[in-house]
C-alpha cells in the first residue's frame, strides 16, 4: 500500500522525471524553461523544485490529481499568482533569454505574450468585438480598418467568426458556454501572444463544444506554444504531443504523450492514467 502522504515520496522519480524533459526537448526547441522552481501559499510548499522545458509550437499537458500543482505551474508562467496575497515563487523560468520571475519587464507584456484562458469562461461584460479588441487597444493603436481586421482573424482563429459576424455588437454573455470560451482564446490570441495557457477549458463544456475546442488546440499549435491543465485523461491523449504528470507538488514523470499512455516509466503513473489512483 502507498503512502502518499511523505512530502518526497516521489524523490527517485522526480529526479528522473525532472530530467525527462532536458533529454527530449533541446534548448533549440525550448520555448520555456523551467528550472528549480518552488512555489508556496504562505508557509505551504506547493511546487517543489520543477525542472521542465516546453517545446516550441507543441501542446503541453498536466495531469495529475485535484491538489497537485498542475494549475499553480501554469499559473507561475506568466506571474498571474501576484494577483493574490502571500504567494511566492523562486527559481528560474526563462522565456526570451530573461527570468520571468525576477524580470523588470512590465507584466503586462509578458502577460500579453503568454496569454491564459481560465476554466470558466470570462467575457467582459461588452460586446463580442469590444472582447476582442480589448487588449489590441491596450497595447497597440490601430486605424479602424485594421482594429475590424485583427478581430475578425483572432475570431476566425478560434473557429467563432461564422456564428458571430452578424452579431458583433450583441453582449458576450449572450453566448453559449463553448462560443464564450472560444471568444476568451479570440481575446488571448488578438494580441499576438506566444505562448497561450490553458486551465481546463473544456471542464464546464457540454461534448460537442469540447470537440471544437480540441480541435482549435490542435489547430493553435502550428502558430503557437500550448500549455494545458486537464482532468481528462482521453484529452490529454488526444491534444497534446508531451504530457507531465504531477503529484504532491512533485513532477513525477513527463515524455510524449504516446509514451506516457501506452508505456508509463512508473507504476504510479501508471495507476493515474488507467485511474487505479485519484
Amino acid at each position: 500500500m502507498y503512502k502518499y502522504s511523505h512530502p518526497y515520496l516521489f524523490q527517485t522519480e522526480t529526479t528522473i522525471g525532472n530530467a525527462m524533459s532536458n533529454e527530449l526537448i533541446s534548448l533549440q526547441d525550448t520555448k520555456i524553461a523551467i528550472n528549480n522552481l518552488d512555489f508556496f501559499y504562505g508557509d505551504f510548499h506547493a511546487l517543489k523544485n520543477i525542472n521542465l522545458r516546453i517545446a516550441k509550437n507543441k501542446v503541453t499537458a498536466f495531469v495529475g490529481p485535484s491538489g497537485c500543482g498542475k494549475s499553480t505551474l501554469l499559473r507561475t508562467l506568466n506571474r498571474m499568482y501576484e494577483q493574490y496575497p502571500n504567494q511566492s515563487a523562486q527559481g528560474e523560468i526563462l522565456f526570451e533569454g530573461e527570468n520571468l520571475l525576477t524580470t523588470e519587464t512590465d507584466i503586462a507584456l509578458i502577460r500579453a505574450k503568454i496569454g491564459m484562458v481560465f476554466q470558466k469562461p470570462t467575457p467582459f461584460p461588452m460586446s463580442i468585438y469590444d472582447n476582442v479588441a480589448f487588449g489590441i487597444r491596450l497595447f497597440e493603436k490601430l486605424p479602424k480598418s485594421e482594429l475590424n481586421d485583427r478581430v475578425e482573424w483572432a475570431l476566425t482563429k478560434a473557429a467563432l467568426w461564422n456564428e458571430v459576424k452578424d452579431k458583433l455588437n450583441q453582449s458576450g454573455d449572450s453566448l453559449s458556454g463553448g462560443q464564450q470560451q472560444r471568444l476568451c482564446i479570440a481575446r488571448g490570441i488578438a494580441v499576438k501572444p506566444e505562448v497561450l495557457l490553458l486551465d481546463e477549458p473544456c471542464s464546464a463544456l457540454d461534448p460537442i463544444s469540447t470537440m471544437k475546442i480540441e480541435e482549435l488546440i490542435r489547430e493553435l499549435k502550428h502558430d503557437y506554444t500550448v500549455a494545458i491543465v486537464t482532468h481528462n485523461m482521453q484529452q490529454a491523449a488526444r491534444c497534446s504531443d508531451y504530457t507531465a504528470y504531477m503529484y504532491l507538488g512533485e513532477l513525477v514523470e513527463f515524455g510524449e504523450t504516446k509514451q506516457i499512455f501506452d508505456k508509463p516509466k512508473f507504476q504510479r503513473t501508471e495507476d493515474y492514467i488507467r485511474g487505479r489512483m485519484g
